[in-house]
């Protein structure tokens, strides 16, 4: 950012020559990843449904680890984003901060809208949490009817349950949740285009970098299909020479 602000500097004439050209920076450790199983979540989600006794916060829990949303996304959701008909999510807006740190409504990180599958039993709790909910109202609320905070469910909910579950010990937190969703989803067979759209990623390099090591080693299905299609089109022309290599 430094460097960027003294190139412009040196393109408007402001000072001769960039100091932070050629800098070489030191590497950044990734941060480490999360992944937990379908039983994690349920314990968690449970656990969250305990502390407080209200459905919302297991919902919740439930919704981010498979749908991938981030915590805000997920919060500034509203009844009139879901179509529970064709179990889908509308991911239009997230809570951000304006130029005076007040939370305002604005478009997801990546300025793209995008829409994210529901499993049915996801289906399911959203209707009965929505039911009779204006379609302008938060699909999740506190117990007077506003949008959840992210840092008071997070320091009021989720760290407690994740305490209550013995997963504190993992460094999970809401947003690490989005790791757990893709996991699951590319353990179900999603490719990386489904889940770059359903992480709301720039552009599929990001999820391969992120990624690309859970999905598995299919070389071996790779030279079997093959083997297989160049046999098939052989038969149908009546050429079978040459189909194995020949011994010395």
């Amino acid at each position: 950012m430094l460097s960027a602000v003294l190139a412009w500097a040196v393109e408007t004439d402001r000072i001769s020559r960039n100091p932070a050209a050629g800098v070489r920076l030191p590497r950044v450790a990734a941060p480490e990843q999360v992944y937990l199983s379908h039983a994690q979540v349920a314990e968690l989600a449970t656990a969250a449904e305990e502390l407080t006794g209200r459905t919302t916060d297991g919902t919740l829990v439930r919704f981010l680890a498979y749908t991938g949303l981030r915590i805000n996304e997920a919060l500034a959701l509203k009844v009139s984003a879901l179509d529970l008909m064709r179990a889908r999510a509308a991911v239009v807006a997230t809570w951000t901060l304006d130029r005076v740190g007040k939370k305002v409504l604005g478009t997801p990180k990546t300025h793209e809208k995008r829409a994210v599958p529901l499993p049915r039993f996801l289906v399911a709790e959203l209707q009965e949490l929505t039911a009779g909910q204006s379609q302008d109202a938060h699909v999740f609320q506190t117990p007077t009817g506003e949008a959840l905070n992210d840092h008071n469910w997070r320091n009021r909910v989720f760290n407690l349950a994740a305490h209550d579950a013995d997963l504190d010990g993992l460094g999970v937190t809401p947003h690490k949740l989005r790791h757990t969703a893709a996991s699951a989803a590319i353990g179900a067979g999603a490719d990386v285009k489904v889940v770059q759209l359903m992480l709301g990623h720039k552009d599929a390099t990001e999820t391969l970098n992120t990624y690309g090591h859970l999905w598995p080693d299919r070389l071996d299905e790779v030279s079997a299909a093959l083997e297989t299609a160049r046999t098939s089109a052989l038969d149908a022309t009546g050429n079978v020479s040459g189909m194995y290599p020949r011994t010395a």
